[in-house]
């Protein structure tokens, strides 16, 4: 029987606040355990909390970017559960009435667009986190770290619409994209700032009603929801074709053995006794409000992409790529702005300078090679100052010193030559050099030409025009 995936996630945001959703304390990342907490993110007894109004505002923005309904009453509500990551033995969230509703994502796989549908987007505070002696799975012991508590979330829910990792993967690029964009999140997954559980189902193909359903957690990465996700498409396949029954649970994925591993069941639907947080006011959005913040947003991904294809003749690839990432983005369009032609700023980008960032682990915003010297480099190619080959030995003076390109090419002695007598001079040394290849040449193997103008290039030290010595090449060649 063939089955048909259906997929939701659910991501958890949280938010670049400079402090708690309900307090002053920091949520500053990698301070000492227990450091950035108070009474009132503790839940100490007596305390009242005071709702950050910048999470509020952020929260609409991304319900706007995310062509969400902005509800203009919502409230929060209590969630009670035990967790020893959470000291109140509830989670102040928003249930029946959360600020944004009824939004949605379009994503692309394989050539084609989808739109995913998006439930909701909610605030809550974030919990602590336990520390595992081993994996969450085999670990003998936890330490709690409470520094977390208290840091402000958006979880953002989607309709049941993927149909498969693939599409789960570009969802959540997409998602981090945009987050990204409207500057509410650094969506670091390594630290925890953009967090994903997925819930999968398979149902007979062709068919309506959803399968039971398992849900995924300690999914930290876009590769690691992807193979997760991939892992119990086979599972439970597997589990349907040998006639069992699939269990509704909790599964946790371990990324170093690469398979899901039952947490918990959730036969039951848990209940969590939902009510109205009694000491939080409800939260009455200004319509006008809304519509300030929404004129504030940025250009998003898909407008700039349409724009640059349009504006610079761009490739769907290339400036999808580039706007995958808003400072990526804003360095291409600073490049173009001082000068640089658009297609060959976009090779560097993606070629040299993102090759150099990876490998120094740095985000594109500390590039030692700014958008304004890399404008100057690709100009010197242009006027034909230096070849494409010596502009990359260039571009590395440039990123080891911080120079531009005038100063490492003059200091270097990197000017290209294009006088063509002393070009036509290496050309007939190589010539009287290698007659083997000359007779190839002359026998009809064009691609010994290629060997006698990288012998030429050598020769020159790289610094010969290659068109000017592919032309007196050939020329000398025939001539013979």
């Amino acid at each position: 029987m063939k089955y048909e995936t259906v997929i939701g996630l659910e991501v958890h945001c949280e938010l670049k606040t400079e402090s708690k959703i309900f307090c002053g304390c920091s949520t500053k990342f990698g301070a000492d355990q227990n450091t950035n907490v108070c009474p009132v993110c503790l839940g100490l007894p007596g305390v009242l909390p005071v709702i950050n109004e910048k999470v509020v505002e952020f929260a609409v923005r991304a319900g706007l970017a995310l062509n969400c309904q902005i509800l203009p009453f919502s409230k929060f509500d209590r969630k009670n559960y035990y967790y020893p990551d959470l000291p109140k033995n509830y989670q102040t969230s928003q249930y029946d009435l959360p600020i944004a509703v009824n939004g949605y994502l379009d994503i692309e796989v394989n050539g084609e667009t989808k739109r995913i549908g998006i439930t909701r987007v909610h605030m809550e505070e974030d919990a602590g986190k336990l520390v595992h002696s081993g994996t969450i799975s085999n670990s003998e012991y936890a330490l709690v770290d409470y520094n977390r508590t208290g840091v402000p979330l958006i979880e953002i829910v989607s309709e049941p619409d993927l149909r498969s990792p693939e599409e789960a993967k570009a969802y959540l690029e997409k998602m981090r994209s945009i987050l990204q964009y409207i500057d509410v999140s650094d969506c670091k997954m390594e630290e925890g700032s953009l967090r994903c559980d997925a819930n999968i189902s398979l149902r007979p193909a062709g068919t309506q009603p959803f399968g039971t359903k398992a849900e995924l957690k300690n999914l930290n990465s876009f590769r690691s929801v992807q193979r997760g996700l991939e892992y119990e498409v086979e599972r439970q396949t597997d589990v349907l074709e040998d006639g069992g029954r699939i269990i509704q649970e909790t599964r946790s994925w371990d990324e170093a053995k690469g398979v899901t591993r039952s947490m918990r069941s959730k036969e039951q639907a848990h209940d969590y006794r939902y009510f109205p947080e009694p000491e939080l006011v409800p939260i009455m959005v200004d319509p006008a409000k809304v519509e300030s913040i929404r004129a504030q947003l940025p250009e998003l991904p898909d407008a700039r992409k349409a724009r640059m294809m349009a504006d610079h003749g761009l490739s769907a690839y290339d400036a999808e790529t580039i706007t995958a990432s808003r400072a990526m983005a804003d360095y291409f369009d600073a490049a173009v702005k001082a000068g640089a032609e658009a297609k060959a700023a976009a090779n560097w980008l993606m070629g040299d300078v993102s090759k150099h960032l990876n490998a120094a682990n740095i985000p594109v915003e500390a590039c030692p090679v700014t958008a304004a010297k890399l404008a100057g480099l690709i100009a010197l190619i242009d006027k034909g100052t230096i070849s494409g080959k010596i502009a990359k030995t260039v571009f590395e003076g440039m990123w080891e010193s911080g120079k531009d390109a005038e100063t490492i090419v003059k200091e270097q002695g990197l000017v290209q030559i294009s006088d063509e007598g002393a070009i036509v001079a290496i050309v007939d040394g190589v010539i009287a050099a290698n007659p083997q290849s000359v007779a190839d040449f002359n026998a009809g193997k064009e691609k010994a030409i290629g060997f006698l103008v990288g012998q030429v290039m050598k020769q020159s030290k790289g610094r010969a025009n290659p068109e000017l010595v592919n032309k007196l090449l050939k020329e000398r060649l025939t001539c013979g």
